[in-house]
């Protein structure tokens, strides 16, 4: 059965860090790209960050390039998403998938998300 599971939301105030972490179960996970998505209330969902299966390749949403860490575990089966400097646009619920390269198409597993509320 395949799992992916978020953990490390909260309500943090701007400028504040919080660490997403994504235990993933049930697949190979050092064969797959991990992603962390996220979607604020009436907005469509957007990608935030990528890391290839062997981390040698990481993207970033230009609009948390510098402020968020993305990384790998792949002895431990988990990513994780250091996220630095928030503002109250970081506010949604951010999810993480995973996808098989080349990740041409639809993500191959998603977790149930996890709430980050960025407020004073």
């Amino acid at each position: 059965q395949v799992q992916l599971v978020e953990s490390g939301g909260g309500l943090v105030q701007p400028g504040g860090s919080l660490r997403l972490s994504c235990a993933a179960s049930g697949f190979i996970f050092s064969s797959y790209a991990m992603t962390w998505y996220r979607q604020a209330p009436g907005k469509e969902r957007e990608l935030v960050a990528r890391i290839s299966t062997r981390d040698n390749s990481r993207n970033y949403a230009d609009s948390v390039k510098g402020r968020f860490t993305i990384s790998r575990d792949n002895a431990k089966n988990t990513v994780s998403l250091q996220m630095n400097s928030l503002n109250p646009d970081d506010t949604a619920v951010y999810y993480c998938s995973a996808c098989h390269p080349p990740c041409n198409g639809p993500n191959d597993f998603w977790g149930q998300g996890t709430q980050v509320t960025v407020s004073s």
